[in-house]
C-alpha cells in the first residue's frame, strides 16, 4: 500500500500546541520512570544489607513488588478511560517516589514487603498511564512515536545508572530520598500541564496513513497475540539484564567487560528507539518488527554459538538493537483496542519479563548456560514470523 506522510516538518507546523506539549510531557513522564527503576534497581544490594536480608528474604520482597506491579497493571487497565490519564499520570508518578523513599526508609523484611508491594503497584499504574497516553498521542500526531517515548525511558534508565554509579559510596536512604523528591516536585510542577494530556482525543488529527478499522476494536484473538509476542520480547530482556553478565564471565572475561555486555544491550536499544520511528514511518511497522527480531535473533544466536568475547558483545548488542521497536510497536498495536488492551498487553509481556531468568536459569541447570540463552534467540525468531500478522494494517 502506498503512504501519502506528509515531511515531518509540515506535519509539526500544523499540530495543535496542546498535542506538542502532551508529547514532551510524556517524554518527560517515560524519562522520570526509567530514572527512578533504575535507582532501585541498582542500588538492591545495599537495601538486602540494611534490612539484613538473605536470599530468600530479598527474593520475597522483589516477589511483593512483582505482583503490586502485575495488580498496579490491571487496575491502571479498568481506570484508564481518557479523560482520567492525567490524574492517573499523576498520582502514579508521585505514588512511586513516595514508595521509592519508604524503601530506603525501611529497615525490616516486613516493612520492604509492604513499600515494595505499594511500588510494584505504582509502577504498573504509571506504566499503564504512560503508555495509554502515548498511544493517544500517536493518534493525534498522525505519525509513529511510540519508539521516540520508549527511547526516553531507556535514557532514563541510563541515566540513573549513572547516578547510582557516582552515588554508590552514599546511603541508599539519601539517594532515595532526594529522587524521590526530585519526581515529586517535578511531577507537581508539571500536572497544570499534565491536565491537557486527555484533552487531545477530542479532536484527534486525521490518520491518512492508518486503515479505519485500526480504531476499532481488537479482535480477541490478535490482543493475545499481542501479548504473546510482548511476552516473548520481554522475555529477552529480562534474559539480558540478568544473565547477560554471566555469561560473559563464563567465557572468562573480566567483571567490567562482562557488564559491559548489558550495557552495550541497552545502549543499542535506546540508539535503535531514537531512529525506530523514522524507520517505521518509511517501511511501516511489521517490515521493520519482522527485520529486528531477525537480527536479534540471529544475533544472539551466533553470539552464543562462538566462545569468543568481543564477539559474545556483539551479539548481545544486536540482540538489543533488534528488539528495540518491537516493544513500542507491540502497545502501539494495542491501543486499537483502548487502555485496558494496552494494559492486556503489557501484563503479558511483564509476566514474561519476570519468569524469564528463572525459566532460563532452570533450563541452565539441566543442561548450560548457552544453551538455555538460545531460547530468548528462538522466540525472537518466533516473533519475526508472526509479528506480521499482529501488526498489519499497523504503523
Amino acid at each position: 500500500m502506498t503512504r501519502t506522510i506528509a515531511p515531518a516538518s509540515e506535519r509539526a507546523r500544523d499540530l495543535p500546541d496542546a498535542v506538542v506539549r502532551s508529547r514532551g510531557l510524556l517524554t518527560g513522564y517515560f524519562a522520570g520512570l526509567g530514572v527512578v527503576m533504575a535507582v532501585w534497581g541498582t542500588r538492591i544490594p545495599a537495601i538486602q544489607e540494611s534490612a539484613g536480608l538473605d536470599t530468600g528474604g530479598l527474593a520475597a520482597v522483589l516477589l511483593a513488588a512483582a505482583v503490586g506491579m502485575v495488580a498496579g497493571l490491571q487496575v491502571g487497565g479498568r481506570l484508564a478511560e481518557p479523560t482520567r490519564l492525567p490524574q492517573l499520570l499523576t498520582s502514579g508518578a508521585i505514588g512511586l517516589a513516595v514508595s521509592l523513599a519508604l524503601l530506603g526508609a525501611c529497615r525490616t523484611p516486613i516493612a520492604l514487603a509492604a513499600a515494595a508491594l505499594l511500588f510494584g503497584v505504582a509502577h504498573g499504574v504509571l506504566d499503564v498511564a504512560a503508555n495509554g497516553a502515548a498511544v493517544r498521542c500517536q493518534q493525534a500526531y498522525g505519525r509513529p512515536i511510540m519508539s521516540g517515548l520508549h527511547a526516553a525511558y531507556s535514557l532514563g534508565a541510563l541515566g540513573g545508572a549513572v547516578l547510582a554509579a557516582v552515588t554508590a559510596h552514599d546511603s541508599h536512604t539519601y539517594v532515595f530520598g532526594v529522587t524521590a523528591g526530585v519526581t515529586i516536585v517535578a511531577t507537581v510542577a508539571a500536572a497544570p500541564a499534565t491536565r491537557c494530556i486527555g484533552s487531545q482525543a477530542a479532536d484527534p488529527r486525521p490518520m491518512e496513513t492508518v486503515a479505519p478499522e485500526r480504531l476499532s476494536e481488537l479482535s480477541r484473538s490478535r490482543l493475545w497475540l499481542l501479548g504473546l509476542l510482548a511476552a516473548a520480547c520481554l522475555l529477552g530482556e529480562g534474559a539480558a539484564a540478568d544473565w547477560s553478565a554471566v555469561h560473559l564471565s563464563g567465557l572468562h572475561a573480566s567483571p567490567a567487560i562482562s557488564a559491559a555486555a548489558y550495557a552495550g544491550y541497552s545502549a543499542a536499544m535506546a540508539a535503535g528507539r531514537l531512529v525506530g520511528d523514522r524507520l517505521i514511518a518509511r517501511f511501516g511497522a511489521p517490515k521493520v518488527v519482522r527485520a529486528g527480531a531477525f537480527l536479534a535473533s540471529i544475533g544472539l544466536a551466533a553470539g552464543l554459538a562462538v566462545t569468543d568475547v568481543p564477539f559474545a558483545l556483539v551479539g548481545w548488542a544486536a540482540f538489543g538493537l533488534g528488539l528495540s521497536v518491537t516493544i513500542p510497536s507491540l502497545f502501539s498495536a494495542a491501543g486499537a483496542g483502548g487502555p485496558r488492551a494496552v494494559a492486556t498487553v503489557a501484563v503479558a509481556g511483564y509476566l514474561g519479563l519476570l519468569a524469564g531468568p528463572a525459566l532460563i536459569g532452570a533450563l541452565a541447570t539441566a543442561t548450560t548456560l548457552p544453551i538455555a540463552l538460545m531460547l530468548p534467540a528462538l522466540l525472537a525468531a518466533g516473533v519475526a514470523v508472526l509479528s506480521h500478522r499482529a501488526l498489519e494494517n499497523r504503523w
